[in-house]
């Protein structure tokens, strides 16, 4: 159970540069971490012993798996990544790292002496609950960094009580299995919300997350603004800014909506839970109307099944990506992991912010059993057919797009009659779906804006094999033996 603190200036945190150093909550940045080497073994403790190095911080390496780390979660467990943010990043005062694992902390103040003077200056450990030290400290950091094993759910409360005015909040979640859809009930234990299997899942994973962090901060009269939210490896992440404004957070259910998501064909359509009443001038949230979808779906006649209530509202500041991506162009020498940094930044970048989910190619192929258009094709149709449409981070077969769902099908019927399928008999989904005659006649002409210069890679391969969070920190790896004895 680990979050970390510290005052910082840097442009991936949060700019408040004219403030006396403060103290920070921080744990990890997907977006400064370096791939570790190990170094020489190094004498420590009369023996000698493996260290590892990131960046500019060195560590010993705790091959009993007591004190958890992992290359792209060092969370405050070994102290790895509160002593890269103390030594790294220019204008921090004070990183207070907590654990509430004994052997953690005593792991973290031997990193920490290992590191040096610097490190040992403005480096703090805490042998505490997270949630109890952050309740503790109301308003007092100025970025607080949340990275546990797994959820976050329980940490979310505190986090965001304990992060200054326009303050940020880097929140990671682990626990995909429970977020993408494989256990909905435990998702919306944790999380207040439903998750739905698709292509989509993932970005529906970050709009759950934060949901729940907006659920947790309205409560005290607190409010959300997203800067960046991503999907990478087997984790998802997000950066956001808090703020108290008792007013702001009235509009909150005009940020969250349920999604319905046809259980044949796979359409989606959102709804949010509040609207704003024409009538009044002071423009208060007040609850919408019952669900726009019909009791079955208008394409194949298949039920809806509802999910949510996730956040409907942008998930980046596609500003702030733009300049940040500027940024690290300039200094990709000081970003060994600048591929994957560039890749992720430039997909946000160009992501349509006002469209909430997906479509996949593939699954509307599959649907009909059709051969598949190109990505530039069917781009050009949804934008000649008067829509917005763009790729997204989290899939690099995804359409995000205003268009709605009708507009899509029409497109696909008019590529299916350039394209034939052979017949296939029964009441699938495809075929409901074929049988009826477009009402919108696609034009697959190509347009300039479908087509993007692929300068730089948008999407990067695992680093390395066998890929994934790790074993959670007091536990060791199962191993089989083979008995190749024949009876």
């Amino acid at each position: 159970m680990t979050p970390a603190l510290g005052f910082s200036r840097s442009g991936l945190l949060n700019r408040r540069i004219n403030q006396p150093a403060n103290q920070v909550l921080c744990l990890h940045l997907a977006f400064s971490s370096a791939s570790p080497s190990p170094s020489e073994p190094s004498a420590a403790g009369g023996g000698p012993q493996t260290t590892i190095r990131e960046g500019k911080a060195e560590i010993f390496l705790d091959e009993s798996n007591s004190v958890f780390y992992n290359k792209a979660q060092a969370l405050a467990a070994s102290g790895l990544r509160a002593i890269r943010y103390a030594v790294e990043v220019d204008g921090i005062g004070e990183v207070t790292a907590v654990d509430n694992n004994e052997a953690a902390v005593e792991a973290c103040k031997k990193n920490i002496q290992h590191n040096g003077s610097l490190a040992s200056s403005k480096v703090v450990p805490h042998h505490a609950d997270a949630r109890v030290y952050m309740l503790m400290h109301p308003k007092e950091f100025d970025v607080v960094d949340l990275d546990p094993y797994g959820s976050p759910a329980a940490f979310l409360d505190s986090a965001v009580q304990c992060v200054a005015d326009g303050g940020t909040l880097m929140c990671s979640a682990t626990d995909m299995a429970v977020l993408a859809g494989g256990n909905a009930e435990v998702c919306f234990s944790k999380y207040g919300s439903y998750p739905l299997r698709g292509k989509h899942c993932h970005e529906m994973a970050l709009r759950i997350l934060l949901a729940c962090i907006e659920s947790h901060a309205i409560r005290h009269k607190r409010y959300i603004v997203p800067i960046i939210s991503v999907h990478m490896d087997f984790y998802i992440r997000v950066f956001v800014r808090i703020f108290t404004s008792a007013s702001t957070v009235k509009s909150s259910p005009l940020k969250l909506a349920h999604v319905y998501q046809c259980t044949g064909c796979n359409s989606f359509h959102l709804q949010n839970i509040g609207r704003i009443n024409s009538k009044d001038e002071r423009n208060i949230a007040v609850p919408n109307f019952c669900p726009t979808v019909p009791e079955v779906c208008s394409e194949c006649g298949h039920k809806f099944v509802m999910g949510g209530p996730i956040w409907s509202d942008p998930i980046h500041d596609k500003k702030w990506a733009t300049s940040i991506l500027s940024d690290i162009h300039a200094m990709r020498e000081a970003y060994p992991a600048y591929p994957k940094i560039s890749a992720i930044l430039t997909s946000v970048s160009e992501e349509l912010l006002e469209a909430p989910l997906f479509v996949s190619l593939h699954n509307l192929c599959a649907i009909l059993k059709c051969t598949n258009p190109t990505m530039v094709m069917l781009q050009s149709a949804i934008r000649n057919a008067g829509y917005q449409v763009s790729g997204s981070h989290v899939d690099p077969l995804a359409l995000k797009t205003d268009a709605p769902m009708s507009v899509i099908w029409d497109i696909m019927r008019c590529w299916v009659k350039l394209h034939p399928v052979k017949h296939r008999p029964g009441n699938h989904p495809g075929n409901v779906i074929l049988s009826q005659e477009p009402k919108l006649q696609a034009k697959f002409s190509k347009v300039p804006q479908a087509s993007v210069t692929r300068k730089s890679p948008r999407f990067m391969p695992n680093p390395e094999k066998y890929w994934g969070p790790g074993t959670k920190a007091g536990r060791h790896p199962k191993t089989f033996q083979m008995n190749n004895n024949r009876n």
